[in-house]
């Protein structure tokens, strides 16, 4: 297998384990620690703050290639093997090829994005 289909395979498997990951997440049988590190995971993602700024040539996005999947994986150490894959099984039933089967489950990222966009605009109009 060459490698760049082993990169598509990986990406599709951290799609797959993030939706997981979210239905984790709001579980009560999840311990603590395993909320906490998808928590951070989260706010890593959706944060326009990196380690290493983006701007630097390579290593601005090496974090974010890297480090995330590391959380991720530490995550999915952290939940007891039954509980995620009973999530697994679950997010299989809720994604279809990588995306939402409802548009209601963009709602959330489409927020997130508006949210961004208005804060944008009120600072260059500020």
């Amino acid at each position: 297998m060459s490698l760049t289909a082993q990169l598509k395979e990986r990406a599709r498997g951290l799609k797959a384990d993030t939706a997981a990951l979210y239905l984790a997440l709001r579980r009560k049988d999840t311990p603590l620690l395993a909320k906490a590190v998808i928590g951070i995971a989260v706010c890593y993602a959706l944060s326009p703050v990196d380690l290493i700024p983006d701007f630097i040539p390579v290593l601005g996005f090496l974090d974010d290639v890297l480090l995330l999947p590391l959380i991720i994986v530490l995550a999915k150490k952290l939940i007891p093997k039954p509980v995620l894959a009973e999530c697994r099984e679950q997010a299989e039933h809720l994604w279809e090829n990588g995306k939402p089967k409802r548009f209601i489950y963009s709602l959330p990222i489409i927020a997130i994005w508006l949210i961004v966009v208005a804060l944008i605009v009120k600072a260059i109009v500020a």
